[in-house]
């Protein structure tokens, strides 16, 4: 097992505990790991459960979909700073400047 399949892994075990102390069945922590889509993700459910508790189904729920949300966010905003960075480096080129005289 790689190191990368072994953080996948003890991130989903960890998750699983959390879920099953709330009573619901592990394979809610398949699906909720598998939405998530990284090992940090899946860390930041399974803190959400240790520390909240939610009484429902609902608010897990939402709250992997708040996590799932700032996720897109944050890469959005990466794209964003790349695509302005790489603007930016155009506007100074030498080659621009060539072309525009």
């Amino acid at each position: 097992m790689t190191p990368n399949q072994r953080m996948w892994s003890e991130a989903r075990k960890r998750l699983a505990g959390a879920v099953s102390e709330l009573g619901y069945p592990e394979e809610l922590a398949g699906l909720l790991a598998q939405q998530l889509g990284s090992p940090k993700a899946i860390d930041r459910m399974t803190s959400y459960l240790y520390q909240a508790r939610p009484a429902s189904l609902e608010m897990i729920m939402d709250e992997m979909l708040a996590i799932c949300a700032e996720i897109e966010a944050w890469r959005e905003k990466k794209e964003s700073q790349e695509a302005q960075a790489g603007y930016n480096a155009w506007l100074r080129s030498e080659a621009r400047r060539r072309n525009a005289e």
